[in-house]
């Protein structure tokens, strides 16, 4: 239990589902109350529901990341409602279609990073201009272990999320001394029942990749992404800023050789 959450106040954006959904219950659990982000009315209402059997409360805001006028909105609403911003963790993304690089339209390429980079820098140009005001703060943002190596066939994904790192690096360092720590989480492969379902289905070739690129043997549940989110907001990670977390089974540090 992080005791110092109680009564703090977290936004989450992409908080439909999966990993938001899980962070928003986690922050709930923690006692925080939760404005949740996106564009997705109906399964964000369902995760506040989720929020309130937990204990917690919460607010949603309708929000495109990718719009600045929503963001803006967005923080003037948890202000006018909580009256403080303390957390945020800036989730909201999109993968964009996989395929050669070369392949890939102009469109797509603009898309993922109008949500997955630019989505991430009018949260922080918001977000930091309430923390400041309060004096202290903790971000996350949402990168990816593709945001750490290389990867085939996801050329704009990739390319966004290794952004997302250095826009995590720049803010960390020019707010460090405001009391602001702004750190990234780098999930590998996490559990999206539909997805991971309609994978084995239909491509379990590619399952059985994705399931050998985790040294630990499994892909990863939402709540060990939130988990470490939640902590690296706490106070137990005060002395941490600007670092890109890998959450991923052991994915960055290398794969393991299968026996011969």
């Amino acid at each position: 239990m992080y005791e110092e959450l109680a009564g703090k106040v977290a936004l989450v954006t992409g908080a439909s589902s999966g990993i938001g959904r899980a962070t928003s219950i986690a922050f709930a659990k923690q006692g925080a109350k939760v404005v949740l982000a996106s564009r997705n009315e109906a399964s964000t209402l369902q995760t506040l529901r989720m929020v309130e059997e937990a204990g917690g409360e919460g607010i949603f805001v309708r929000t495109d990341v990718a719009i600045a006028s929503d963001v803006e909105a967005l923080i003037q609403k948890t202000l006018e409602t909580y009256g403080q911003l303390d957390y945020a963790f800036n989730n909201a993304g999109v993968s964009g279609p996989a395929g050669p690089l070369f392949q890939l339209a102009e469109s797509d390429f603009e898309q993922v990073m109008d949500v997955n980079l630019k989505g991430v820098w009018l949260c922080l140009k918001y977000e930091l201009t309430a923390m400041l005001a309060r004096g202290s703060g903790s971000i996350v943002n949402m990168s990816s272990a593709a945001g750490l190596i290389g990867s085939v066939g996801i050329a704009a994904y990739t390319a966004s999320k290794h952004g997302v790192i250095g826009l995590t690096k720049c803010a960390a360092l020019e707010y460090a001394k405001a009391n602001i720590r702004v750190n990234a989480v780098c999930p590998s492969v996490i559990d999206n029942t539909v997805m991971v379902d309609q994978v084995k289905v239909a491509y379990p070739e590619v399952y059985d990749y994705l399931l050998a690129t985790h040294p630990v043997g499994r892909i990863g549940q939402p709540e060990e992404v939130a988990n470490a989110v939640v902590w690296l907001c706490s106070d137990a990670a005060s002395f941490i800023t600007g670092v890109a977390f890998p959450v991923d089974g052991g994915t960055v540090a290398g794969q393991v050789p299968k026996a011969s």
